[in-house]
């Protein structure tokens, strides 16, 4: 079995999974519950202030029929007295001691930094995250991403809590800027020993049509939210990505954003990521996804020889360079395995009308489409669209010469679709 303990900046887990800051880390019963059911480490609910929350405040995006690809909240921090909360990660930590238990942090002053800081460590917190990434409700205030999109501040509010306390410190950075490096980079100069990211992104999922108002509603109202779920994933991912193969960055990444399975959990690791937050998954699914994300991670590393953690992450990163660099020679066409062939036609409609006319009906009357690979060029729309796994795969072509002008281009496919009867 492959070692799965983790190490993010300080902060030890027996694997990399955590739950992120949000309703499922919400009390110590819930935290207690996702620690028997395999969970690494807890991200607990942000305390602050408490805050009176709205009702409704959840909106879903589904798409095609799935359930929930984007999520949307409008809910903000604890809304549970300090104390109570602090009483429960004594609990936890009392019960499971070797289990991570972050607390989320969000205050205005420096003052109340210091304090809350101090509150939490004495409680048996493992690590802190600075929440500098809430996109609604917190922001106004000039907190969350208020603070998230400006380098100065997170920089000086960074430094004030490395300073004040004895654990680590990680920035959870908002995705809502152009740029994610200057963000991590002034996590980095005030000193955090680690950053996560992504937060969630400001969004509108959507309008009640019939009653003409936003949704989630409250009464007559409604207000932009933060938006998550697997959806956010490739933004998620990208992010990720860029600070890792950043050479000025040098911290350790927790990496958040439409994890579902352990395929995603993995992609992180291999972009930089040395451990993963789950939350949306959670919420729709409940604790006991994390059974299948451990199995599966163990048996994927297994099966690569990959022994620990360290030999996984930011694996990935080498290959992920700028457009410029890319192989413009590199050359592949679509191929369609006629054994598992449908003849749904999918295919033939998306190259048709979105991509580059190179899938026709086979000239032989045969429900398998024909790919004049003279006018392929690869672009795996056909893959995409294609409900049979490996039924169409792209693969590499050599030496093939292109026309010279684009009117022999022209004339080359058709000479060919008319000596195959395609027209």
């Amino acid at each position: 079995m492959a070692d799965l303990r983790a190490n993010t900046g300080g902060i030890r887990s027996p694997n990399p999974f955590w739950l992120a800051s949000a309703p499922p880390t919400n009390s110590g019963d819930q935290i207690k519950r996702a620690f028997d059911a395999g969970w690494g480490g807890a991200v607990w609910k942000t305390l602050g202030s408490p805050i009176q929350n709205v009702s409704s405040r959840f909106g879903a995006l589904n798409f095609r029929g799935t359930r929930a690809v984007g999520f949307n909240n409008i809910e903000l921090i604890t809304d549970r007295p300090l104390e109570v909360n602090f009483r429960e990660i004594v609990d936890v930590k009392k019960h499971y001691p070797d289990n991570a238990v972050i607390v989320s942090l969000m205050v205005e002053t420096e003052e109340e930094w210091r304090d809350i800081i101090k509150r939490s460590i004495d409680a048996g917190a493992d690590g802190l995250e600075l929440n500098f990434g809430c996109p609604h409700g917190m922001c106004e205030r000039g907190m969350g991403s208020a603070v998230g999109q400006e380098p100065k501040i997170n920089e000086r509010i960074t430094s004030w809590a490395v300073g004040y306390s004895t654990v680590p410190v990680l920035v959870k950075l908002t995705p809502n800027v152009s740029d994610i490096l200057p963000h991590g980079r002034a996590a980095q100069r005030g000193g955090a020993h680690g950053v996560s990211l992504i937060n969630t992104i400001k969004s509108i999922i959507g309008v009640d049509i019939d009653r003409f108002v936003l949704e989630p509603r409250v009464a007559g109202l409604s207000t932009n939210g933060g938006y998550c779920g697997a959806a956010v994933k490739p933004i998620a991912l990208h992010m990720v990505a860029q600070l890792a193969r950043d050479h000025e960055f040098q911290l350790p990444i927790s990496g958040i954003g439409g994890i579902s399975n352990w395929r995603d959990a993995v992609e992180f690791l291999l972009l930089g990521s040395s451990s993963v937050q789950v939350c949306t998954e959670v919420m729709l699914r409940g604790y006991r996804v994390v059974e299948d994300m451990i199995e599966g991670l163990n048996t994927y590393m297994d099966e690569k020889g990959i022994a620990n953690l360290d030999g996984l992450v930011g694996k990935a990163i080498p290959s992920y360079s700028e457009w410029g660099n890319l192989d413009l020679n590199y050359d592949t066409v679509a191929k369609i395995n006629p054994s598992s062939c449908i003849g749904c036609q999918l295919c033939m409609v998306a190259c048709m009308d979105g991509a580059h006319q190179c899938i026709h009906p086979n000239p032989d009357g045969t429900r398998v489409p024909f790919v004049d690979e003279s006018e392929c060029v690869g672009c795996n729309l056909c893959q995409i669209v294609c409900p049979v796994p490996g039924c169409i795969t792209l693969e590499e072509v050599k030496d093939r010469l292109p026309p010279a002008s684009w009117n022999d281009h022209v004339e080359h496919g058709a000479a060919l679709r008319e000596k195959k009867g395609v027209h």
